[in-house]
């Protein structure tokens, strides 16, 4: 019996075949240099870098829906038309997209594949043990080897318009620098005794490196978000925040805060949720605190300041 995966990207890959044997006009030629490139980018972070990178050299079809999970993905027939058109196809990888393969191969598409994680130091154990931390965007400067990667890739599929992709990849490069330094000075103003995170899951393992700040636990105890806590681990964890006087526990907004609220409860800490609650996994909706790279990691910044600081936002 088939799994819904493949169900669906068997469905899917039909509808491509029947749109591209019903088509009418001749389709443009995809060396033609007048076009923009056709990117496909898995996540919502790395489509946000690769419309930066990109500017109006690139028309990028975005696989994930804001404040969608990443670890659950289904195609829709959409993606899949546009994955078996796509010039460059963009994945954010460290097994991020276990889901990719299959997906590629239903679709037929046979163009590069760029792993924007390609250069960056991940965190966790070896590829074979599953444990590692694909949350590689959470510290700027892994951005800018991801963003790098990117650039390249485009100037190579499309290098009549190289220098405009390097002209953008240093201007982005100059706001990431900003962020990395106004992230570090704002995290610096957290007395150093309060310095301490409880999120839903273990998705900020960059960002507690890069700006020095101490890992309690998490209400999912895993980078995947399928995990759950068994009652003991409840249990350790609420004695946990007890025994360091952490000040706050913060949900994501792509997750469902009740069991971080009642563990809240039960630590008697407050639990930073709704509009405040961090972009873990995703970037938010167009018009959200979290809609960009640059504005998310802003965003969860000075939540993070706020609540621990004691402050009010």
């Amino acid at each position: 019996m088939l799994s819904p995966l493949a169900r669906t990207l068997s469905s899917a890959a039909l509808l491509v075949l029947f749109a591209a044997g019903c088509g009418g006009a001749e389709p443009p030629a995809p060396d033609d240099p007048s076009l923009p490139l056709k990117v496909v980018a898995t996540t919502t972070q790395v489509a946000d870098f690769a419309r930066n990178l990109g500017g109006d050299r690139v028309t990028v079809h975005q696989l994930l829906r804001p404040n969608v999970d990443p670890h659950d993905y289904e195609p829709s027939p959409a993606d899949m038309r546009a994955i078996a058109e796509a010039d460059v196809l963009v994945k954010n990888g460290v097994g991020l997209e276990k889901w990719l393969d299959d997906t590629i191969r239903a679709a037929g598409f046979d163009g590069p594949v760029v792993d924007a994680s390609q250069g960056v130091p991940v965190r966790g154990g070896d590829a074979e043990e599953g444990a590692r931390d694909p949350h590689i965007w959470h510290n700027p400067l892994n951005v800018k080897t991801m963003a790098a990667t990117i650039g390249r890739a485009f100037a190579a599929a499309d290098p009549g318009d190289a220098a405009a992709y390097q002209a953008n990849l240093e201007a982005y490069d100059a706001k990431l620098d900003a962020l990395d330094a106004d992230i570090a000075r704002k995290i610096g103003s957290i007395p150093a005794d309060r310095r301490k995170l409880v999120t839903n899951h273990d998705a900020f393992g960059y960002y507690l490196d890069r700006y020095k700040l101490t890992f309690v636990g998490s209400i999912i105890p895993s980078f995947d978000t399928s995990a759950e806590l068994s009652a003991k681990q409840v249990a350790d964890l609420v004695a946990e925040i007890r025994a360091t006087g952490t000040a706050a526990i913060f949900s994501e907004a792509s997750l469902p805060p009740k069991t971080a609220e009642a563990i809240g409860r039960e630590a008697g800490v407050t639990v930073v949720a709704g509009e405040d609650a961090l972009y873990g996994d995703s970037l938010g909706p167009e018009g959200s605190a979290g809609a960009t790279y640059l504005q998310m990691e802003e965003h969860n910044t000075d939540t993070i300041v706020n609540a621990l600081r004691g402050t009010s936002t």
